[in-house]
């Protein structure tokens, strides 16, 4: 964008009328940074979250672009880039449409030992798909709508601008004569939706109706995409069972007859062995990464047609070598490819051998855990907390679960039985769930929010209850409460053999009442001792006009199910 005859504008103005534009109803930040804007922020009346660390300033942009398919927007001063950038690499693992936005000190400062100063750009590399220094005013009309064309387009990712001067005094203080330009096609993503040519089209169909045994893997992309209605038609059409990864859990509900549950690593028993013995799997939207093809054993590398769907064409067939591929939006892409079988006029009932077959290990799986899932233990089993969970979760709720068992035990007992319900997950980094969950609920404040971490994890972002109290962000966040890392205890007691020592000096933590530590920030906290008390405090919860925290005493040595992984050669 080249300077005009307009009447000069702020770099200050300029952001904030930009981000307005875009769509931004919430920044995420640690002060110090572009001060001026923040002013500005104000009078357009975009609210200014200030975090406690920079880490979760970048987990609740992520929380926000995921739940809204719209850009997060996260910043930071000088000092605290390399705490942001350390923030998006759940957003970037998860393709999170995340703009980063950081103060650098000026060139004649840098390779001289300034206070507080380090390189920014190779640490945004590894977690950013878009990573450029603006120096002047004039490159900001560019480089800002550029950042949000990255963000929205393709495989959406984070984003990083560095901004001149430590809190980016040097964009934002100068003024330049160029209008403010809102594209709408990149406010929010996927901002194009290519399709694949007709004859991949109708050869991927004969492959899924000529198939014996045939699966469908759903990813994150085709909860990015909104495919779901046409999953589920095309599943329906052909009796495909669906299993999803643990990003695209809800893309069908949990207790649909076609719904075979999350595959992988962090799996529920029998979605494996399901998929292990198809003859056809059609990916969409997935990575076809290590967890959710259980190292990539899963499915057999030797399966007779593999299919993939991806937005991003250097993923095609990146794990699986003999994948058939279709570069494509992953919505656009099934809608074709209903109509080509439609066309065909064929619909097929595999009311056979393995419809029986996947459907009976379902339900013996469900059986097997119903009697954990009714526990009256004390301490409390994880499968009951998640039943009572299930019992009570809203149609419309959003689910977000950190990493670790928490992601396991959510995915595989925790039943999203309506439509409108809605599970988001992270990507790997512990800890992220909470700031998440506060970043969803600004997107979405009419929705109901719940947060599912363990101790281990809510540790890390405790100190942002006071940022939920401060601005009033009601969410429910319930700790599975164990006093330690469980998920740590199977490979430590491996590493120790048959040696003495204390182990529990390596997983775990004192015994601490959460729910009185919330209360003390202004939050509501109940403490959650028995399994009787959970559906009363959980509904209480929700009701609740404040953030709350559900605090559960859980059992340390209760370990969710191994997932079934198929006999090592």
């Amino acid at each position: 964008m080249e300077p005009t005859d307009e009447p000069g504008i702020t770099g200050a103005r300029f952001i904030a009328e930009t981000l307005k534009g875009y769509g931004v109803t919430h920044v995420f930040l640690v002060m110090a940074i572009l001060r001026r804007t923040l002013v500005e922020l104000e009078a357009l009346k975009i609210n200014r979250i200030v975090t406690h660390s920079e880490k979760a300033a970048a987990y609740m942009a992520d929380g926000y672009a995921r739940i809204s398919s719209k850009p997060g927007i996260c910043m930071a001063q000088s000092v605290g880039a390399a705490n942001l950038a350390a923030g998006l690499q759940d957003p970037y693992l998860a393709h999170s449409p995340v703009i980063a936005i950081t103060g650098r000190k000026r060139p004649e400062a840098q390779y001289r030992n300034a206070y507080q100063e380090i390189i920014h750009s190779p640490m945004y590399a590894p977690v950013t798909k878009y990573n450029v220094n603006v120096d002047t005013i004039r490159q900001l009309p560019l480089m800002l709508c550029q950042a949000f064309r990255e963000a929205t387009t393709g495989a959406p990712r984070p984003v990083h601008l560095d901004m001149l001067g430590f809190a980016g005094e040097g964009v934002e203080s100068g003024e330049i004569a160029a209008k403010v330009v809102i594209e709408n096609q990149y406010t929010r993503y996927p901002a194009f939706r290519p399709e694949p040519e007709k004859e991949k089209i109708k050869e991927a169909a004969g492959k899924l109706q000529n198939a014996a045994r045939p699966v469908i893997i759903a990813g994150g992309g085709a909860i990015a995409s909104s495919a779901g209605p046409e999953i589920i038609s095309l599943a329906e059409l052909l009796s495909i069972p669906v299993a999803t990864s643990n990003d695209a859990k809800g893309i069908i509900i949990d207790t649909h007859p076609l719904s075979v549950g999350v595959v992988g690593s962090y799996s529920c028993g029998y979605a494996n062995q399901i998929v292990s013995e198809a003859d056809a799997v059609l990916y969409i939207g997935s990575g076809v990464g290590d967890q959710v093809t259980d190292n990539w054993t899963i499915p057999n590398p030797d399966t007779p047609s593999i299919i993939q769907i991806d937005i991003d064409p250097t993923q095609l067939g990146r794990s699986y070598r003999s994948t058939f591929g279709l570069f494509g939006d992953a919505k656009v892409t099934l809608q074709r490819l209903l109509e080509v079988i439609r066309a065909d006029d064929i619909k097929i009932d595999r009311n056979t051998d393995w419809k029986k077959r996947f459907q009976e290990l379902v339900k013996n799986w469900k059986d097997s855990i119903r009697p954990l899932r009714n526990s009256d233990d004390k301490p409390i089993r994880p499968e009951r907390l998640c039943k009572e969970i299930t019992g009570i979760l809203p149609s419309n709720a959003v689910l977000v679960a950190d990493t670790g068992y928490s992601a396991v035990w959510t995915s595989a007992m925790i039943y999203l039985t309506h439509p409108g319900q809605r599970y988001l997950r992270a990507a790997g980094s512990l800890g992220w769930a909470f700031p998440a969950s506060l970043g969803v609920k600004c997107a979405v404040p009419d929705r109901p929010v719940i947060c599912f971490t363990g101790d281990g994890a809510f540790w890390y972002h405790l100190s942002e209850l006071e940022t939920a109290n401060r601005w009033g962000i009601k969410t429910v966040t319930v700790v599975n409460n164990n006093s330690g890392f469980g998920q740590s205890i199977i490979g430590i007691d491996q590493a120790y053999r048959n040696d003495s020592g204390n182990r529990k000096e390596i997983f775990g933590f004192e015994s601490i009442d959460f729910a009185k530590i919330a209360q003390d920030i202004g939050c509501l906290g109940i403490r959650v001792e028995s399994p009787d008390m959970i559906s009363a405090a959980l509904k209480e919860a929700l009701s609740a006009d404040k953030p709350a925290v559900v605090d559960v005493v859980t059992d340390l040595n209760c370990k969710p199910p191994m997932s079934w992984s198929p006999p090592a050669e």
